[in-house]
């Protein structure tokens, strides 16, 4: 019995791989995934919506399937899902432990769906692939344009809400109490975060999505306290993990979204490991 085992190996010419239009297109493709990943990171850690998060790129995957069925573009249908998908959550999920549920219905129903309409061509198997793992060297120059206008929108749009979304997200009881509309800000957030995940998943996939989005955010938020800090520190971690990952991936020819998201958890893993070594001292500080 044998095994086909393809080791890691170094590229001599992976100057050469680094400058090719399909790498250039990923260079350009990931870095504004990264952007809009960085700006709305912080507020899904903060809000408490990373399994929402999660859940959205799930559930856009009957939506791709769907739309290879009838003959539409594949980014089309992640796009409506996700968004209407995003839109279902915000509105059954008013409060944290609501929302949980409703996000777990809505993701089983996708789920069963997807796998229905993948059984019903087999042009979907691909998709799915594709969906879950993602497929960065991929991207097309017609993809860049679609990403740069969503990012656009995604920084228009945090950027008009940013103060009362700030409120909501850390402060939702008092919010309420001030008149700010809590409910339509929320599934506004919802909303936007469906934009941020239908780029995500066509560059890392489902399974990768939530360490791009969530995990620089999440070490973002134990370097500072504030919020347009960790905003900025967050698509810094996410810009570096998709430009390293590229060029790791060019060098040592390994599949770009794994070395993307290794680079995302080590980041993370190094910061909750100094923040939890210099605790106790503070702890130890505040007791004496």
């Amino acid at each position: 019995m044998t095994t086909d085992l393809v080791a890691l190996s170094y590229q001599d010419n992976w100057l050469q791989i680094m400058t090719s239009p399909f790498m250039r297109n990923a260079l350009v493709g990931g870095t504004i995934v990264a952007l809009a990943a960085g700006l709305v990171g912080y507020f899904v850690v903060v809000r408490n919506t990373a399994f929402a998060a999660h859940a959205l790129a799930h559930i856009g995957l009957p939506g791709a399937t769907g739309a290879v069925l009838i003959g539409l573009p594949v980014a089309f249908g992640l796009g409506v899902f996700c968004i209407g998908g995003a839109l279902v959550i915000g509105a059954l999920g008013r409060r944290a432990a609501d929302r949980e549920v409703a996000t777990g219905t809505v993701l089983a129903m996708a789920t069963g769906l997807g796998l229905f309409f993948n059984s019903m061509a087999t042009r979907s198997s691909s998709t799915m692939t594709n969906v879950l793992f993602g497929n960065l060297l991929a991207i097309s120059q017609q993809q860049i344009v679609s990403f740069a206008v969503l990012l656009v929108v995604l920084a228009l749009s945090i950027g008009f809400i940013y103060r009362p979304l700030l409120f909501t997200s850390v402060n939702a009881q008092v919010a309420v109490a001030k008149g700010v509309p809590v409910r339509a800000l929320s599934m506004v957030f919802m909303a936007l975060l469906g934009l941020a995940v239908t780029m995500a998943v066509q560059a890392v996939g489902t399974l990768l999505l939530f360490a791009l989005i969530v995990t620089p955010a999440a070490a973002a938020i134990m370097l500072t306290p504030r919020p347009g800090a960790a905003i900025a520190t967050s698509t810094v971690i996410s810009l570096a993990a998709v430009w390293l990952g590229l060029g790791f991936s060019a060098m040592f020819n390994a599949p770009p979204s794994f070395v993307i998201v290794t680079i995302a958890c080590g980041v993370w893993g190094v910061v909750w490991a100094v923040e939890r070594g210099l605790r106790p001292n503070a702890d130890r500080v505040l007791v004496t």
